[in-house]
């Protein structure tokens, strides 16, 4: 049987304060409290008084001292006033700071307490491409995406990741047509086979990638291999053997490539479907739409009219079926929902960027008409902005075309290592040790810059400014947690037993510097519960920011390894232990790795 999660100091805090109201005679749902927008004043503040004051037309000033009278003789707290026209500042002791982080050494979870009740949550990212190489404007579902799954999965939900592969439609066709017309010999195009088809693929990636750009140009200006790449699209979806073949080595191709990738990334799914996974649903969903008179004719298409009532903008009809028979993505996007609805999943979170929103609320709308949503299943876009170049334009090479992936990925270790170089960091290290710590801090670089930014945000790449060593980085992180477990290496090396400290060997903070750290680690619990809430990974990222700076500036402050005084020493060292146990932890939600030195 666990033992219960710690509970964080300013949760604490909110017990008594919500306490403090009831017994005042005030409803204490105003009760919330949240660190101090000014903490040179305190350490908490409380600002339900002037909301209960307004509503009861009251002083807000005397309502909020009814609640300070309240908990004026409470131990815990060690100041606590009135402040402007109604704000409650407070602080607590020293001994209460304390003992509140003393729980958090000492819980595995750092006081996060487990979802309650769990839900089932589907998170649907990444959305490459078959037969496409990566590029920037993956970046940032793939790392939000991720660090969701990853967040929510911490939480104790049940969690499933999709990448929703594109590998269905007319791109498919363009292809199959393509390769028919450079290699009509190839045994997939001979007409009524059944096969056995070849094993190996025709193709590799690096064909493919140079047959995609090449076919949807040649769509654009040959009306006949236009009409060709269509019919190919049409029996390849009806079953013809050759092409099902031909598109299964597309598939594997693709994705072999695809999970070497992700992997760099330190991104991964549970599942790999795509939108052919739900094809053989789009006609018997079609019919039962229509059966329902969901679906009505126009201009020659069927399409689902989702406007509603008080709508401040224009939502126009969905498109299900095209004029000439063929389905959209959206048709796809339902067929999905459909699967979903009956895997009896609580929510579905789609991670796609901000300008798709409009194709969110069409589809999301047509599903709750369908009745796909009845049985309980939350439909969300999780939306976010671009990556932009110094122009303010979508991310460009400086060729003017699109950056691969890859391609960005390895710009970022070779920068890393350029950095470690003028550092003077890892130069002890081998040339293959040294590699490795480059990956790490490259990929810590790319994926903290994009997390850092608020989702619905476009940022700046900035590659020279995101693998510093100082400021709001990734490897600014990384590099304080390494000098964590380097000082606690020491400890062990001198036999102070720093790892195995018991939570009980925590003190009084003796000064600001370590006050502000215990204060800082309290707030981990607040930083997963807002980035779940709000879906909203900067909050996690702001925070371990916030506590490396106050570590930094502990390790600047206060003497560790040199501290005679043997009870503070230690209560030092389980600072510092307690510290790494968070950045840790924060890096396992972010997707972040720690190298063993630098």
């Amino acid at each position: 049987m666990s033992s219960p999660a710690a509970i964080p100091l300013r949760q604490s805090l909110e017990t008594l304060v919500r306490d403090a109201f009831a017994r005042s005679g005030l409803d204490p749902a105003h009760g919330a409290v949240e660190l101090s927008r000014r903490p040179e004043l305190s350490q908490f503040q409380a600002n339900g008084a002037m909301a209960v004051a307004k509503a009861a037309r009251r002083n807000p000033r005397e309502v909020a001292a009814m609640v300070v009278a309240a908990l004026a003789d409470n131990p815990a707290i060690a100041r606590i006033s009135v402040e402007g026209p109604g704000f409650i500042n407070l602080s607590v002791t020293d001994a209460t700071l304390a003992q509140a982080t003393a729980g958090i050494a000492g819980d595995a979870r750092l006081g996060a307490a487990a979802a309650d009740p769990p839900r089932r949550v589907l998170i649907d990212f990444g959305g490459p491409n078959v037969a496409k190489a990566m590029h920037v404007g993956h970046l940032r579902s793939s790392i939000i995406g991720d660090t969701l799954q990853r967040v929510f999965r911490f939480a104790g939900h049940d969690v499933v990741s999709d990448i929703h592969l594109g590998d269905w439609g007319l791109p498919m066709g363009m292809l199959i047509a393509e390769i028919e017309r450079e290699r009509p010999d190839l045994p997939f195009f001979v007409p009524g086979s059944h096969g056995p088809f070849p094993a190996q693929s025709p193709v590799s990636i690096d064909d493919l990638e140079r047959l995609y750009p090449v076919a949807a140009q040649r769509a654009k200006d040959d009306p006949a291999f236009r009409e060709a790449a269509r019919r190919a699209t049409a029996e390849l979806q009806s079953g013809r053997p050759g092409y099902r073949a031909l598109w299964d080595h597309f598939i594997a191709v693709s994705v072999g490539t695809l999970r070497g990738e992700f992997a760099r990334l330190n991104v991964a799914f549970d599942l790999w479907d795509g939108e052919s996974t739900v094809n053989d649903r789009i006609g018997p969903m079609v019919a039962r739409m229509r059966v329902d008179a969901l679906v009505e004719i126009s201009e020659g298409a069927e399409i689902v009219r989702v406007a509603r009532d008080g709508d401040q903008k224009e939502i126009p009809p969905l498109i299900l079926v095209k004029s000439d028979g063929g389905a959209m993505y959206g048709t796809t996007d339902l067929a999905t929902i459909e699967a979903r609805a009956e895997a009896r999943l609580d929510l579905s979170l789609y991670v796609v960027d901000q300008r798709q929103h409009l194709h969110f609320e069409q589809v999301f709308r047509a599903a709750a008409q369908a009745g796909m949503t009845a049985g309980g299943l939350a439909l969300e876009h999780v939306g976010f902005g671009t990556v932009n170049g110094p122009d303010g334009k979508p991310f460009k090479t400086r060729a003017g075309g699109v950056m691969k992936l890859s391609d960005l990925i390895t710009m970022a270790t070779d920068e890393a290592l350029k950095r470690l170089a003028e550092a003077g960091l890892a130069q002890d290290a081998t040339a293959e040790e040294k590699a490795g710590i480059a990956r790490i801090v490259g990929i810590a670089a790319l994926r903290f810059a994009d997390l850092v930014n608020h989702r619905l945000s476009d940022y700046v790449f900035n590659l020279e400014r995101f693998t510093r060593f100082e400021g709001k980085t990734g490897p600014y992180l990384v590099y304080t947690a390494v000098r964590a477990k380097s000082l606690l290496d020491k400890a062990a090396e001198r036999g102070f037993g720093a790892h195995g400290l018991p939570a009980a060997g925590l003190g009084a903070p003796a000064t600001d510097a370590e006050r502000r750290l215990m204060l800082t680690l309290n707030g981990f619990a607040d930083a997963v519960a807002g980035t779940i809430e709000k879906r909203a990974p900067n909050l996690l990222c702001e925070w371990a920011f916030l506590l490396a700076q106050d570590f930094n500036s502990f390790y600047q402050a206060c003497h560790v390894l040199s501290e005679t005084d043997v009870a503070l020493r230690d209560a030092r060292l389980t600072l510092v232990a307690t510290t790494l146990a968070a950045l840790d932890r924060v890096f396992a939600l972010i997707g972040i790795e720690r190298p063993a030195r630098m």
